[in-house]
């Protein structure tokens, strides 16, 4: 038989498998019975394996296509299969990444996390178990439906604005305040740093958005997805729908998938990345040390402690965030009325309008990205003891700002930003 010949046969073998597997519906019971013959085909026939590796990259592709973007594949694999089928994912999509010369910005990090769960995950099995792992994986990439882009796919050539030689030193400056805040085990020490950060986040925004206008830049709103795990995904997304608001961004919960996607100008969705992720490592670590005193204690009704601690955790901080930003920004605006002249004289515009410009072109972003988002008020908080230990961890983790009206269990209405499953 001839290499062609050969060929030939693993693709038809293939081809084989790969029906059997697709032929069924989804949560069909026939589903089952096709990946076993599928895998069985493939378990049989060695020369199969490379013809199978190059489909599984084009599903991968497939999927970039679709609007998905590697972390997000990986959250559905990890909730929706097991460690060898993300290992397998983890192979699938740096081969194909290795086809591009450039790559979107935020894939770097991703690519990064995938890889050390492949490394993590060493993965031995016979041919039949390893051809039904493959079969599972392809069979959730080939369903994925199409979803918001949040970015170009990769090999799309990417014009970069200004050099992309490290992050700017102000973003290095505020990662390394909220890691010292997540591990600190002093909430007063914990709340300065905090506080600090979010000044500086602020504080960057306004420069940027300055930056952009006096040099007529042409900055236009962007979007990048958070992960919104289980358990108690609510409240996460409520929490991230806080931070997003406060640092002139908008959220939109997708949670069928399990993620939000958030649309902002760049230095703010950088914000909001970092102060979300330390916020919900501040929040969960609270709430583990407030369940602790109230196990102790002999309580045991801890599923909804914790749904209203995080609850009330989420609506505290949004208060305190706003706030913190109302507060720079109007410090702001005082001193450019102060050096109104100067500013006249250097055509230098209102940092008000600026902002208000960039408001309306995120809205508009965000209404073209999400014609089909629904609001929703969400009334879970029903556990006194945990509203009470959530807002007192939010002032633990506040920002600079007065203090807001606190409500009680199941008082608060905060509004969210869906979309709806299709």
């Amino acid at each position: 038989m001839t290499d062609k010949d050969t060929a030939g046969a693993a693709a038809r073998t293939v081809e084989r498998a790969l029906a059997a597997v697709l032929s069924a519906r989804a949560g069909d019971a026939g589903s089952a019975d096709g990946i076993d013959t599928g895998a069985s085909l493939l378990a049989a026939d060695p020369a199969a394996d490379a013809e199978l590796r190059r489909r599984g990259e084009q599903f991968v592709r497939l999927a970039w296509e679709r609007g998905w973007g590697p972390a997000d594949v990986g959250r559905l694999v990890r909730r929706d299969l097991d460690g060898p089928h993300l290992r397998l994912l983890a192979e699938l999509i740096a081969a194909e990444a290795r086809r591009y010369e450039s790559l979107p910005p935020r894939w770097a990090a991703q690519l990064a996390d995938l890889d050390a769960e492949r490394e993590a995950r060493p993965y031995r099995a016979d041919r039949f178990s390893y051809a039904t792992s493959v079969l599972e994986l392809y069979l959730l990439l080939v369903r994925l439906p199409a979803i918001e882009p949040v970015g170009p796919v990769p090999g799309t050539p990417v014009h970069l604005t200004a050099p992309a030689d490290g992050e700017p030193r102000m973003l290095t400056r505020i990662r390394a305040l909220l890691a010292k805040a997540e591990a600190t085990g002093y909430p007063q020490e914990a709340e300065a740093l905090t506080a600090k950060a979010q000044e500086l986040m602020a504080r960057h925004s306004i420069d940027e958005a300055l930056l952009a206008d006096r040099t007529h830049r042409g900055d236009v709103p962007g979007a990048c997805r958070i992960g919104v795990d289980a358990p108690y995904e609510t409240a996460k997304a409520i929490l991230l729908d806080a931070v997003a608001s406060a640092n002139r961004c908008r959220a939109v919960w997708n949670s069928a998938y399990g993620f939000s996607t958030v649309v902002g100008f760049e230095p703010d969705l950088e914000a909001v990345e970092l102060l979300h992720t330390s916020l919900l490592v501040q929040g969960t670590a609270a709430m583990t040390r407030a369940e602790a005193a109230q196990r102790a204690a002999g309580r045991k009704r801890t599923k909804t402690f914790r749904q209203s601690f995080l609850l009330a955790y989420a609506h505290r901080i949004g208060e305190r965030l706003t706030l913190a930003t109302e507060q720079v920004t109007a410090e702001q605006v005082t001193a450019e009325q102060e050096s109104a002249t100067r500013a006249a004289e250097e055509g230098v515009g209102g940092l008000l309008p600026v902002l208000a410009a960039r408001e309306v072109a995120v809205a508009d972003r965000t209404d073209r990205m999400f014609p089909e988002t629904v609001a929703t008020r969400v009334r879970g908080a029903t556990d006194a003891e945990g509203w009470t230990h959530g807002t007192s961890a939010a002032d633990a983790a506040r920002v600079p700002g007065g203090r807001g009206a606190a409500d009680g269990p199941g008082g608060t209405d905060r509004r969210g930003r869906i979309r709806p499953a299709r």
